[in-house]
């Protein structure tokens, strides 16, 4: 506790509150820390150094992108105890409206019109789903586990329409250019020194505002470490990446959002709103928020990254075909957020964690295809992978149940 007199805590004050925490099953991103640095080293040494080379770096962050951005959407639905089956196939559905649209036989739409289109068909079915959760009472497996097969009907439809091949090339080189050009050096510091700033900005305002409050914040030395080090690793990510072909765009797509919805959560009342409703919906209801609302627009948000996300996927495969939104998709994005440290319970987790257990599952498949590794084998890990992280979950909520700290 800090003293009577500050409502800053000292640095001795803030280390031995975190280790209570730790101890009482609060773990934070320690776990996915490690795990990621145990992956790094295994399949670098396994692969004779190739998992570290600045080609595969780049590789990796391409790989992660589509991944990220869909699981962005499944961390707000986890965190108001929700699921959402559906997300792989509604992806599809955003990938190959924007496709289809942009060609002749079809629209002929503008590229912008076609994407803006795709995201709008995408956050309505969002909506659909969220308003029959809400308002039919209708649990969002069986929901979203109808509109999994739906959805992958329409793909099919729309697919098998327009090409008896069944795969549709894109042919518009701005949507081709979301992942498959690079940022020149010069923009990828500059944008680099932009989020370091605005960062920077963000915790030292949150810092001075709490402060007014007469709010306990933590010391100073801990937000200062906290800016250094992520400014480390995003110059250090930049450096790195620019060794080969540079910062990928989607990436750095995938990044704003990831700024965006993170702002979101944490430092808006909607954000807080979901927190609640995650928590305790009933304690929420009776707190006057209004319940139903929250569920609907997280599901519409899942949609509209789904939607995103899809985008991304079919301008990297340079198409869209029949099997768009199949294959290990939706356990990826799932496993992604959970895996980050988004509980299954509600009401826990950060929408970082998107980005984490996207680098896990990323790393592990890239590392794994380095290796030649059988696709039965990649299941059986990634598997494992994903039932570790939920055990993690389960241990770490029961502990702080026990300790009171839940």
């Amino acid at each position: 506790m800090a003293s009577s007199t500050t409502t800053q805590q000292s640095l001795g004050e803030y280390l031995s509150a975190r280790w209570t925490r730790i101890r009482s099953g609060d773990l934070g991103s320690f776990p996915i820390i490690i795990g990621l640095i145990a992956i790094a080293l295994i399949f670098g040494s396994l692969s004779d150094g190739i998992f570290f080379r600045e080609r595969n770096f780049v590789n990796l962050l391409l790989q992660m992108a589509g991944l990220t951005a869909i699981s962005i959407g499944i961390v707000f639905v986890l965190l108001i105890a929700e699921i959402d089956l559906s997300v792989a196939y509604v992806s599809a559905v955003g990938g190959v409206f924007a496709v289809l649209m942009m060609r002749e036989e079809a629209a002929n739409w503008p590229w912008w019109m076609a994407v803006g289109g795709a995201l709008l068909i995408t956050t309505l079915i969002g909506l659909l789903h969220g308003v029959i959760v809400t308002k039919a009472s209708v649990p969002s497996f069986v929901v979203t586990l109808a509109g999994l097969l739906a959805w992958s009907g329409v793909v099919l439809i729309m697919t098998t329409r327009f090409s008896t091949a069944g795969t549709i090339v894109i042919q518009n080189d701005v949507v081709l250019a979301i992942a498959n050009s690079y940022l020149p050096t010069m923009w990828s510091w500059i944008l680099a020194g932009v989020a370091i700033i605005a960062y920077a900005f963000m915790q030292f305002r949150q810092r001075a505002t709490m402060l007014r409050q007469k709010l306990v914040v933590k010391p100073l030395a801990v937000t200062v470490f906290e800016v250094v080090g992520l400014t480390v690793l995003l110059l250090g990510v930049v450096w790195y990446a620019n060794q080969d072909r540079g910062v990928p765009v989607s990436a750095m797509i995938v990044l704003f959002f990831l700024l965006f919805w993170s702002f979101v959560a944490n430092r808006t009342r909607f954000g807080r709103y979901v927190y609640a409703v995650g928590g305790n919906p009933e304690a929420a209801r009776r707190a006057g928020i209004n319940v139903d609302r929250i569920r609907i627009s997280v599901f519409m948000i899942a949609g509209f990254m789904a939607g995103v996300g899809g985008i991304i996927l079919a301008s990297r495969l340079r198409s869209v075909d029949t099997n768009a939104g199949g294959g290990n998709l939706l356990l990826n994005a799932i496993a992604a957020a959970v895996i980050g440290g988004t509980s299954l319970f509600g009401g826990s987790g950060r929408v970082s964690s998107a980005l984490l257990g996207a680098l896990v599952i990323a790393s592990v498949e890239n590392g794994m295809g380095l290796l030649g590794l059988a696709s039965g084998t990649k299941f059986v890990v990634n598997g494992l992978v994903l039932l570790a992280a939920v055990l993690i979950d389960s241990f770490s909520r029961r502990s702080r149940e026990n300790s009171g700290l839940a």
